[in-house]
């Protein structure tokens, strides 16, 4: 993963506004709701190629490069990076646009692996 990139890369998936009620007391967004975003975000791009249900089962990687803001919109690219018989991991970057409109940075980025459920609730082959 490259923390230096200039650009996102992956797809668009998710755009939320980071409130005062994500905030710790310093200000700064606490990171669980960082990489809550970036679980949903995942998700989406996972049970899109699944076709159906996925969870997730592994956060492989994860790097915080940079705080998040109160007023910041978070911005999370999704890219499939590997296919299994039953999982997916899906490469993510999350980005914030600094006071809504302000500068693009990269603030974290990381690998999550999704396995496609079935009704049953147990993993399934992917289509």
């Amino acid at each position: 993963m490259d923390q230096n990139s200039d650009k996102p890369e992956g797809e668009l998936t998710t755009r939320t506004l980071a409130m005062p009620s994500d905030a710790n007391p310093s200000g700064d967004i606490f990171g669980g709701w960082v990489l809550s975003q970036m679980d949903i975000a995942g998700g989406i791009a996972a049970g899109q190629r699944a076709k159906g249900r996925v969870a997730t089962v592994a956060v492989n990687a994860m790097s915080f490069i940079r705080p998040v803001n109160v007023g910041d919109i978070l911005c999370v690219y999704a890219q499939i990076e590997r296919v299994g018989r039953t999982s997916i991991s899906v490469r993510l970057e999350a980005w914030a646009l600094r006071g809504r409109i302000g500068e693009r940075v990269k603030v974290t980025e990381g690998v999550f692996t999704f396995v496609s459920i079935g009704d049953d609730g147990r993993p399934r082959p992917l289509p």
